[in-house]
Order: structure tokens, then C-alpha cells, then sequence
């Protein structure tokens, strides 16, 4: 039997503090993730489900978008994987009766794990203007609220339609097919705040905004950096690819302001090696600080081409590949050669050494794959940052060759789907051309509200409805005070949800709940039983199909949901077939086929075992889809960020018991915590000059050029071997900390990994 949910919410700021962990995975996980399941789905329910995790004929987890390989385990999950499985099959429920007992003032103090904790959500639930509680509604007088406020707004440019990854292709391509009906592009998603400066930098370079390597690349690989992302927590099963490339002769770089356990070793659930001595996958540690990577892969590049110079026949530059494939190559060597050493050693906090050893490594690589993650993209210069990663590896010709590659490791299970589906703000003139001929109307070309810009006019009354499907956009957003305050300037909220999370308490004037199916759930329509795809992280498009009854007979699935909302609101003016769509998924994706290039005979294609992969000109081609035809060299000014004295630069990052916003439990198992969130890792010589002890409380201020005082009180210091001068929290808790204001330039993500605070002790120290 699973058990049932906290009555009270656990104390979260007086954590239990170890010494951190050297490897990562091995039996504590396989035990963890069976307690986690067992508590939420029993035994019976735990094995059924489980082993169809990532499997061909299964359903794709509703965690991570890491690919899956050829050959599949029968466990084809990691611990965090079956914790996200663990919360959605779960067998707690959220009925109307809790929403009886608990006013929506109730909820609003309560913390996203409580919320998480109580279950899955059974019944549409309408919160009326001026009421207390949430009341059970039907689906079709939902639909009638939502399609009045949307009918009766000034301009339909005063919706907001959010989308987060874990949204199918089939319910992507819809929502976004309606919203452009309706007459808007205002279509933000999680994107906008991870991803959106990979988007930016790979587009603008090699013309795709998407990673170029797919599996077999990194077990090709010479050497691979992997640079600003923490796998062990939050892709784990990326991990196991680590493990055969060093197998097959790979070395590693880690580049990361914090030693990560998962990097340092990993102990395979699979094999009895792994669950006895494990694997080391790093094998040169750079402990760069915050915000220095663009000033590294500068030098590095600067490095490269003096080795050229002094040895022209050493291959250092790859000449007959920049000859031939790039451009901007002259301004580009002329910026590289300025790099500074002493810049850049400032700008890094990395010694001459650790450099002179990542250039040797580097040189002798020939094939060489950099990975990335939110440590990259989440800073005032992201863009530059990733664009000098593709400089560096345009250097040497690792863009299109085997084994080599851009590889950007997206979060959500489908975020990248989503986009490619057409979820964007700023959509190609050629896919709104192709929208336009396939279902014949005049989408709006103007430019709509990313996630940043939807903030900003919800708080100013640009924006009076807000729909989010999927997702938790009240705790993932920057500034949760404005965002907050944003959101309760609305006319109308709703959320299509699986599980309580805190933007449900976070209303408009009105608002609505609507509960959909989740990735575990059998899907009946109309035609029968349904099944959806997803893309992952390099391109790969399989099926998605669940097999549990549903959590509630109320359920809708997210084709459903759009399509009834499509018909209530655009009515007899739309031709589009939504009753269709919503009866047989397969009509959707016929659609699909003639819209979205590379998805031609979709249908057919994604019936195959496994699924297929998606065209990337620069990978399959060495043909570079940018404005000059080839990969652009670029030569931005080096930047990274700079802190007043007495104050230090804050990351905020997830913990091992989370993700993205939602919280499994209070332990970071890796990092030594349990039993808490509120704690701030500060690197001990830091902490001491700034008179912290290991152990005192702390209120972390946010400084920002506004002037605005933000704070998030009543954090436990933790003494810990982050990079100097560089300290880390959790979000959502430090969420508050971040300026609306404060983006990547041209990409316009929040800069949450750049944020300069000082700590002032706690009033209750």
C-alpha cells in the first residue's frame, strides 16, 4: 500500500549537514528510488510501471529529455526518473473535498513539497471572484469561463499561452495552432528561461538551434568538457554514456564552480563492477568561478591558434574545415589573440596550470563534444559564452564530423518537441507560411511575449488571461514577488495541471484547475487508444504510451483540453478539424508532417521501434543554414561578472530530491544535506572572511542596479568547496532574489546563475 501524504509541512531550515559524497548512483539510489515508489505506489503498482519507463513499447519518463540508447536495459531509469514516475502514478489524490478543507489562504502558506506531496488532482475546480475555496465545475462550464474572458478581451493579444516541456508534440502542435487562431504569437514556455541562449547562440552560428551530436557521438568521442551542468542530479542516466565513452577511451573535463559527485565517480546500478568500485569519469576538474566561461574558452581559442602558428603543419586548426565551411574566421583569430592571461585567470579563478593541462588534453583530442547546461546559459552573457564554445570547436573542425559536436543537455522530457512544434514567441516566417497553407488562415506574424515580457505585462494590465499548460510558472519565474503580485493583476488563471503545485494558489481575479492525463496513463478516444511522441534531447522522436487506468474518470488529456477549448472559442470561424484531432491522434500528426520540416511520413516513421532522428544540416551535411551559408565565427567582447567587496556571486541550482520545481523530498543526498532546503553553500575561507560560521543563519539580499531590496531570510550558512567568491541555494527559495530585469542579453533568460547578494545574519540568529 502506499502511504499517505504529510498532514503538516516539515521544518525546511534546520537541516542535517555531512561531508559531501565522491561518487554518485550505486545502491543507495536503487534503494532510494524503490522507497520513494513504494510509498507513493505500492509494490504492484511500483513493478508496473517501472519497467516501462524508456522502454520502446512504454512510456517516455516525464523527467529528463537524455536520450535513451539502441539497447535498453529492462530498468531503464535513473533514481530521480523513478521518483518523477513515482509522483505522477502516484496513488494519492486531491479531491474536492481538499479543496473544501484547505482555502486557497491555506495554500499560499504552504511549501511545494507539501503541495506536491498531497497527489494527483481528480476534478476540474473553479475558483470564483472573491471566493476562499476552490469549487468542483464541469468540464464544459470551464471551458465557457475560459472562453468568455478570452472572447471578451480588448485584443487577442491579452492572452498569455505558457507551455511547459513536459507537453506532448501532438498537444504543442495544437495549443499552438489555437493560440495563432485565435491571433496570437504570445506563446512563452520554459524555454525562455533554460535553454533560450543555446536557441540564440546556435542559430545565429551554425544555423540550428539545437545540439549537433546524437548518442554514438559521445562513445566516439576523444574528449569531452562537460561545463556548467551537474548530470548526477539532473541527468542521470547521462552518466552511463560517460561511463562507455571512458570505456571506449574518452577523457573528460568537468568545468563547474562546485565538485559534483556524479562527475567525480560512478557506481552503475546495472553491473556489479559499478555497485562495487565504480567508474571515474573526470579526469582534469577545473574549478572555474561563476560567469568565467567565455573568458576560458577565449584563451583556449587564443591558445589553439598560436599552436597553429608556431607549427603550421601541426593540425592544431583545422584550416581546410574553416576554409572551406566558415566565416568571420580573420575578425574572430584578431579578438582570440587579445585574450589577456591574467584576465582571464582573474576572470576564472583557474590557475596557468589548469589551463596550459586543458590545452594539451585539447590538442590531442580530434574528436571533441562540449556539453552544457544551466550553468552556461543563465547569465547576462550567455550568448557570447556559447558562442566562443562554438568557436572553439569550429577551430578544429568538430562540427559535423563523427564523434564531435555541440551537445546543449536540454531539462524537461520534451522541451525541445515543443519548440520544434512551434512554441515560440518569435516564430520562422517559414513555419507560419507552412501553418498558413495547411489550414488556411493568416497566423499574426508580430512577435509575442517571452517569459520575461509576459511578467512584465500581466504587472503592468497588458495581459488580463493566463493559460499554462503543464508546469509551475509562478515558482520557476525570476522575482517571485513581482511575478506573484503580476499574476494576481489578472482577470482570469488557469493551469492544466496533474499535481497541486504553488501557482495554484497564486490566482487571478478567477481562476481554473483543469487535471489532465498524465505520460503513465492509458489515453482513450473517440478511435480507440492513443499514444503521443516527444523529442529528446538530440533530436530523437519516439512514441509515448501509458498503461495505467486514469488517476480520475475527469481526466482529459492535453489534446482533448485544446481542441474542446479551440471549438468553445473560435467556434464555426475556424476550419480546422478539432473534433477530429481530439478523436484520433494520428490525424494530428498527419498535420504535422506536412507543417514541420523533417517530419514528413510521421505517422509511419514513429511506428518503428525506437523511433527516428530528426535532420541536423550541420551534423548530416557539414551544410550550415545561417545568413552567410556557413558556420559563422563570432567575436563578442570578453565579459564575466564583477563583485563588490564583502559580497559574493550566487548560483541557484536544484538538489538531488528535485526537479526543476518540483520537490520529491528535503535531502541533497550528494552535497551532504538532509532534511532541509534553506541552506546557502559558501566556500569556507569566503565565510570566514565575511565572519560566517559553518552553521550560523543568514538572510542572502540581492544586489541589483534598481535599487530594490530583495531577500530571502533564514538561510543555514554551509561551509562547502564551492569555487571563491561564489556561493549557491536552492530554487524555488531563491527565486525572490532574481531581477525581473536581470536577462541574458539577446536571449532575454533570467541571469540566476550570476547574482550578486550579500548575507546579513538573521533577525532570529
Amino acid at each position: 500500500m502506499a502511504s499517505k501524504p504529510p498532514a503538516s509541512d516539515p521544518v525546511q531550515d534546520a537541516p542535517q549537514v555531512a561531508a559531501p559524497q565522491h561518487h554518485a548512483a550505486g545502491l543507495p539510489a536503487v534503494k532510494e528510488s524503490l522507497r520513494i515508489a513504494r510509498e507513493q505506489m505500492g509494490v504492484r503498482r511500483t513493478a508496473l510501471t517501472l519497467l516501462r519507463v524508456n522502454q520502446k513499447d512504454g512510456f517516455d519518463c516525464p523527467g529528463c529529455a537524455w536520450p535513451e540508447p539502441e539497447h535498453r536495459h529492462a530498468a531503464e531509469f535513473c533514481e530521480n526518473g523513478a521518483k518523477a514516475v513515482a509522483e505522477e502514478a502516484t496513488l494519492r489524490r486531491v479531491t474536492p473535498e481538499f479543496f473544501a478543507a484547505h482555502p486557497v489562504a491555506d495554500l499560499a502558506t504552504r511549501s511545494g513539497y507539501w503541495l506536491g506531496q498531497q497527489g494527483r488532482l481528480t476534478h476540474p475546480m473553479y475558483l470564483a471572484e472573491g471566493a476562499e475555496r476552490y469549487e468542483p465545475v464541469s468540464w464544459e462550464r470551464a471551458f465557457d469561463i475560459l472562453g468568455e474572458e478570452l472572447t471578451a478581451l480588448g485584443s487577442p493579444d491579452e492572452a498569455v499561452f505558457y507551455t511547459s516541456g513536459r507537453t506532448s508534440n501532438e498537444a504543442a502542435f495544437l495549443y499552438q495552432l489555437f493560440a495563432r487562431e485565435f491571433g496570437t504569437n504570445n506563446l512563452p514556455d520554459c524555454s525562455n528561461m533554460c535553454h533560450e541562449s543555446s536557441g540564440s547562440a546556435l542559430t545565429e552560428t551554425i544555423g540550428v538551434g539545437k545540439g549537433s551530436v546524437l548518442l554514438e557521438d559521445l562513445y566516439k568521442a576523444d574528449l569531452i568538457i562537460v561545463a556548467g551542468q551537474n548530470p548526477g542530479t539532473n541527468h542521470p542516466r547521462m552518466l552511463s554514456a560517460l561511463e562507455k565513452a571512458k570505456a571506449g577511451g574518452a577523457r573528460i573535463i568537468s568545468v563547474n564552480p562546485l565538485p559534483e559527485a556524479g562527475l567525480e565517480k560512478f557506481k552503475n546500478p546495472q553491473t556489479p563492477k559499478g555497485l562495487t568500485r565504480g567508474a571515474t569519469l573526470t579526469d582534469l576538474f577545473l574549478q572555474i568561478r561563476l560567469g568565467g566561461d567565455q573568458a576560458l574558452f577565449r584563451l583556449l581559442n587564443k591558445l589553439i591558434i598560436a599552436a597553429a602558428e608556431s607549427d603550421p603543419g601541426s593540425g592544431a586548426v583545422d584550416e581546410a574545415f574553416v576554409a572551406e565551411h566558415t566565416h568571420g574566421y580573420a575578425e574572430f583569430a584578431e579578438a582570440a589573440r587579445a585574450a589577456d592571461w591574467d584576465e582571464t585567470l582573474r576572470a576564472t579563478g583557474l590557475s596557468r596550470a589548469d589551463i596550459e593541462r586543458t590545452l594539451e588534453m585539447v590538442l590531442a583530442s580530434r574528436r571533441t563534444v562540449v556539453c552544457w547546461a544551466m550553468g552556461l546559459t543563465q547569465h547576462k552573457h550567455s550568448v557570447p559564452t556559447i558562442r566562443e564554445v562554438v568557436n572553439f570547436l569550429l577551430l578544429r573542425g568538430n562540427i559535423g564530423r563523427p564523434g564531435a559536436g555541440v551537445c546543449p543537455v536540454r531539462g524537461h522530457s520534451n522541451v525541445q518537441g515543443d519548440r520544434t512544434m512551434g512554441i515560440f514567441e518569435r516564430p520562422a516566417p517559414a513555419f507560419l507560411d507552412a501553418l498558413e497553407k495547411e489550414f488556411a488562415f493568416a497566423p499574426p506574424r508580430a512577435h509575442g511575449y517571452d517569459v520575461v515580457r509576459a511578467i512584465r505585462a500581466l504587472r503592468d494590465g497588458d495581459a488580463k488571461v493566463f493559460l499554462a499548460m503543464g508546469g509551475n510558472f509562478v515558482s520557476a519565474s525570476p522575482d517571485t514577488e513581482v511575478t506573484e503580485a503580476a499574476m494576481r493583476r489578472a482577470r482570469l488563471t488557469v493551469h492544466v495541471s496533474t499535481k497541486l503545485n504553488r501557482s495554484h494558489a497564486v490566482t487571478g481575479a478567477r481562476a481554473l484547475i483543469l487535471p489532465t492525463l498524465g505520460r503513465t496513463e492509458r489515453d482513450l478516444q473517440g478511435s480507440g487508444e492513443q499514444f503521443v511522441t516527444v523529442e529528446d534531447s538530440m533530436g530523437m522522436v519516439h512514441a509515448s504510451r501509458g498503461r495505467l487506468e486514469p488517476a480520475s474518470r475527469h481526466l482529459l488529456s492535453e489534446p482533448a483540453i485544446v481542441a474542446r477549448l479551440a471549438r468553445r472559442v473560435l467556434g464555426d470561424a475556424s476550419r480546422t478539424p478539432w473534433e477530429e484531432f481530439e478523436k484520433d491522434y494520428a490525424t494530428v500528426r498527419d498535420r504535422i508532417a506536412r507543417v514541420v520540416p523533417g517530419f514528413e511520413d510521421f505517422n509511419a516513421r514513429v511506428a518503428h521501434p525506437g523511433g527516428f532522428a530528426l535532420p541536423h544540416a550541420p551534423r548530416d551535411e557539414r551544410r550550415f543554414p545561417t545568413a552567410t551559408g556557413k558556420a559563422n565565427f563570432t567575436a563578442a567582447p570578453v565579459e564575466h561578472p564583477e563583485v563588490p567587496e564583502g559580497r559574493l556571486l550566487l548560483q541557484t541550482l536544484r538538489s538531488h530530491d528535485q526537479y526543476n520545481t518540483t520537490i520529491y523530498g528535503l535531502d541533497d543526498r550528494y552535497r551532504g544535506i538532509r532534511n532541509g532546503r534553506r541552506v546557502v553553500l559558501v566556500n569556507a575561507d569566503d565565510a570566514r572572511e565575511l565572519a560566517l560560521a559553518d552553521g550560523a543563519y543568514v538572510d542572502l539580499v540581492s544586489e541589483w542596479s534598481d535599487g530594490v531590496e530583495r531577500r530571502a531570510p533564514g538561510f543555514r550558512v554551509v561551509h562547502y568547496p564551492t569555487a571563491r567568491g561564489c556561493a549557491a541555494a536552492y530554487y524555488p527559495e531563491t527565486n525572490v532574489l532574481v531581477p525581473l530585469d536581470a536577462t541574458a542579453d539577446t536571449s532575454n533568460t533570467p541571469a540566476s546563475k550570476s547574482v550578486v547578494v550579500r548575507l546579513e545574519q538573521s533577525a532570529t540568529d
